[in-house]
């Protein structure tokens, strides 16, 4: 999963990019508005954290950009502003929630898995196609009739893509956007050592390879 992370504060945003990352998210970070839009153009991500007070560009004003331009990625502000009028511009302008500043990281972290299970349509933070169950929350895969296997956080990702969308072929290309970020130095082979990685941990029929287009897991029923 990508995250842009929109947050002018050098030190909040290193915070949370350093949470986000150990938490198997790819984060790329930029810090004004003008720059998140222009990102966001260019640039496919599964969820936005947006602060409000950000040079250039108001947060809320980058918000009512977003949305008008039919982009309907999930966002989720964080903001020290905590007056009313604000919280209820951001929701009702489009935001899917909105955290307070100064926040702990578990909180922000439980809210984006939120977020992004609401999008997904997901009530709970288990991914289950009928073959094999990831939880979200503590990186374990089970495999019916198998013990749970904590997977390394590469692996957490890959098979966490696959998983958001059951039936989908997810080329080589669309596997590494959703695993790196910026800077991040992405070996030729990585995304079919991280699948062989897998299939050993959890059998070779969890995911399955589409000749010359990708890779997929089944969508249950």
């Amino acid at each position: 999963m990508r995250i842009l992370l929109v947050e002018d504060d050098p030190m909040i945003g290193d915070a949370v990019q350093g949470a986000l990352n150990d938490a198997s998210y790819a984060t790329d970070w930029v810090n004004d508005g003008l720059t998140a839009l222009a990102t966001l153009d260019t640039q496919h991500y599964d969820l936005v954290l947006l602060d409000l007070g950000l040079p250039g560009k108001d947060g809320l004003d980058v918000l009512d950009s977003i949305r008008a331009r039919n982009n309907a990625v999930p966002l989720l502000i964080i903001s020290a502003r905590d007056g009313l009028g604000d919280r209820l511009r951001g929701l009702d302008g489009g935001a899917d929630d909105y955290l307070l500043k100064p926040f702990a990281m578990a909180e922000l972290l439980a809210r984006t898995r939120a977020v992004l299970r609401r999008k997904g349509g997901n009530a709970l933070s288990l991914l289950d196609n009928g073959v094999v169950t990831l939880d979200l929350i503590s990186k374990e895969a089970t495999v019916e009739g198998s013990p749970a296997m904590q997977l390394s956080s590469r692996e957490f990702a890959l098979l966490q893509a696959l998983m958001i969308r059951p039936g989908a072929i997810l080329s080589r290309s669309e596997l590494e956007d959703r695993l790196y970020g910026w800077g991040n130095e992405v070996e030729s082979n990585a995304v079919e050592f991280l699948i062989h990685a897998l299939r050993r941990k959890l059998g070779s029929h969890v995911i399955k390879n589409v000749r010359g287009l990708g890779w997929m897991v089944l969508k249950n029923g």
